[in-house]
C-alpha cells in the first residue's frame, strides 16, 4: 500500500472510531436517566454543580434540562429523580425547564444518617428552589412526594410556587389514628419493616407489582424500578416508611392556595382513592380531581402518555 493510500485508510478509520464514539456517547446516558443534549444551556450547566447543599449538610443530587417555566418533580418512596424520565424529555421539549432530585438517602444524593421527617423534607425542597432561584413554579409529587409539598407550602408558603400536581399521593393522612379510624393498621408498617429487615432485595422486588398494578408493561422496565429501588439507603427507607404511617398532613391542606390538580388511578393499591384523592380534593377548596379508570399507583411509567399530557397542559397554565 502506498502512502497515499495508507493515509486515506487511517483517515478512514479515523473518521469511523469518532462516528462510533459519538454514537456511544449518545446512548451511554441511557442506564441511569435520558440526558438530552440540548437538556440545559451550558452556561447554567456548568455553573451548577450537580449537587445541592441542605441546611445541615446533605448533599442532593439534582437533574436540571431545558428552559421555561419551571417544573420541580418529587419522587415516590425509595425510588429517584429518574422516574421522571419520560415526563422530563417531553416537557424540556416543549419549553418548560424542569428540574428533579433524589430526596435525601434515595438514589446519587447522600445519606446523612438524620432527617427522615416530612419537615426536613420541606425545608430539603425550599434550599433546592433557593440554590436554583426558582420562580413561579409548578410543584408535580408522586405517592410520598406529594406529602413533601403539603409541609412545603405549609412551613414556606407559595412565593415561589405557581401550582401543585399531587400525583397518587398519600394525602391528607393514610396512617390510623384515634381520630382516623379507617387508616391503615400500623401493623401494616411494621410488617413492612420488618420485610426490608429481613429480605431487602426480594421485599422492594415484589413491591414492583403493586407499583404497576395490571398494566403491561415490559419486564425491563420492572427492572429499571427494582435498580432504583435498591439504589436507595436501606435505614433511610425504613425510616421514611416509619414517617409516612405516622404523617397527618389535614392540617398542610389549608397551605394549598395555589391552582392544584390531584390525579389518580381508581385501582391504586397502596393510596386507595376513595382514602387519599377524594379527601385530598374535598380539602383543597377550587382543586382538580382527575381519576385514570384501571390505572395503578405508578402513573407516572404505567400511564405516562396520558400523565404527561395532563401535567404539560396543566404546567402551562
Amino acid at each position: 500500500m502506498n502512502d497515499l493510500n495508507r493515509r486515506q485508510a487511517l483517515s478512514s478509520s479515523l473518521a469511523a472510531a469518532g462516528a462510533i464514539s459519538g454514537i456511544a456517547a449518545g446512548i451511554g446516558c441511557v442506564g441511569a436517566a435520558v440526558r438530552p443534549a440540548a437538556a440545559s444551556p451550558a452556561a447554567r450547566t456548568a455553573a451548577a454543580p450537580p449537587f445541592i447543599e441542605t441546611r445541615d449538610g446533605a448533599r442532593l443530587f439534582h437533574l436540571d434540562w431545558g428552559t421555561g417555566k419551571p417544573v420541580v418533580f418529587l419522587h415516590a418512596w425509595a425510588l429517584n429523580a429518574d422516574l421522571w424520565e419520560y415526563q422530563m424529555v417531553e416537557l424540556a421539549e416543549r419549553g418548560l425547564r424542569c428540574v428533579a432530585y433524589d430526596r435525601r438517602g434515595h438514589g446519587r444524593s447522600s445519606d446523612p444518617g438524620h432527617g427522615y421527617d416530612f419537615d426536613t423534607l420541606a425545608d430539603d425542597l425550599a434550599a433546592v428552589l433557593d440554590r436554583l432561584d426558582l420562580h413561579d413554579v409548578t410543584l408535580v409529587g408522586h405517592s410520598m412526594g406529594g406529602g413533601e409539598i403539603a409541609r412545603y407550602l405549609a412551613r414556606h408558603g407559595t412565593a415561589r410556587i405557581a401550582r401543585a400536581v399531587l400525583t397518587s399521593a398519600i394525602t391528607p393522612i393514610v396512617g390510623r389514628r384515634p381520630d382516623y379510624p379507617e387508616g391503615t393498621d400500623p401493623r401494616v408498617y411494621d410488617g413492612l419493616v420488618a420485610a426490608l429487615k429481613n429480605d431487602r432485595p426480594a421485599a422492594l422486588t415484589g413491591g414492583v407489582s403493586l407499583f404497576t398494578g395490571a398494566r403491561d408493561v415490559s419486564p425491563e422496565l420492572s427492572r429499571w424500578l427494582v435498580d432504583q429501588f435498591l439504589r436507595s439507603s436501606p435505614r433511610a427507607i425504613i425510616e421514611y416508611m416509619r414517617a409516612v404511617g405516622a404523617a397527618d398532613f389535614r392540617g398542610d391542606m389549608r397551605a394549598f392556595t395555589i391552582p392544584t390538580l390531584i390525579i389518580h388511578g381508581d385501582a391504586d393499591q397502596l393510596n386507595p382513592l376513595d382514602k387519599t384523592a377524594r379527601p385530598t380534593a374535598q380539602a383543597i377548596r377550587g382543586s382538580e380531581l382527575r381519576v385514570y379508570p384501571g390505572a395503578p399507583h405508578g402513573l407516572p411509567v404505567t400511564d405516562r402518555e396520558r400523565f404527561t399530557q395532563d401535567l404539560l397542559g396543566f404546567a402551562r397554565g
